[in-house]
């Protein structure tokens, strides 16, 4: 009977643990391999042999290859700055849990962080190569927005050498001065 006891009670802490860690394991995002930088503020990422476009939440770039519009002034820049900034690290990607999985292209949105804990957008962002996007919620909106303006104010980047137009959708555009 104390064998049947002990026996019962080693299989349930086995379990809790197993059950545990396939939690903690499923709670924890991996680092993916960056197949190529398609612009400022998308990726593609090999995950677990599937290329998935990822689109950064919260901050937009200018245009460099978008069917409808030319090149903007900047994009180029931001397009390299992001190739620059992650290099040939891995990136861990982050859902935000008030925004959607995916846009209307099929793009997966997240967060995306260098291994050193570096959030993409936010030096995107403070260092001028592109705009606080907060037309979608997002739990960084406010932190984007701070640092629009900081980047703006310093004369950062575009901030010094675009004029930047609004449109009435709140997207920011960008033409040489």
């Amino acid at each position: 009977m104390v064998f049947i006891a002990i026996l019962a009670i080693v299989i349930y802490f086995v379990f809790k643990i197993s059950g545990h860690e396939s939690a903690l394991v499923r709670s924890q995002p991996g680092l993916y391999r960056v197949v190529r930088v398609d612009d400022g503020d998308t990726i593609s990422v090999d995950m677990n042999g599937t290329t998935e476009t990822v689109r950064f939440i919260g901050v937009d770039t200018p245009e460099t290859h978008h069917p409808d519009k030319p090149v903007q002034c900047y994009g180029p820049d931001a397009a390299n700055y992001t190739k620059r900034l992650i290099g040939s690290q891995k990136v861990r990607l982050e859902a935000d849990p008030l925004n959607t999985n995916r846009d209307r292209y099929g793009r997966l949105l997240r967060f995306v962080y260098l291994p050193d804990n570096t959030l993409v957008e936010q030096k995107l962002i403070s260092e001028g190569y592109g705009f606080a996007y907060t037309y979608f919620p997002s739990s960084k909106n406010d932190q984007f927005n701070a640092l629009e303006q900081q980047a703006k104010a310093a004369g950062k980047g575009l901030w010094s050498t675009c004029r930047v137009t609004t449109e009435a959708n709140g997207v920011k555009q960008t033409q040489a001065l």
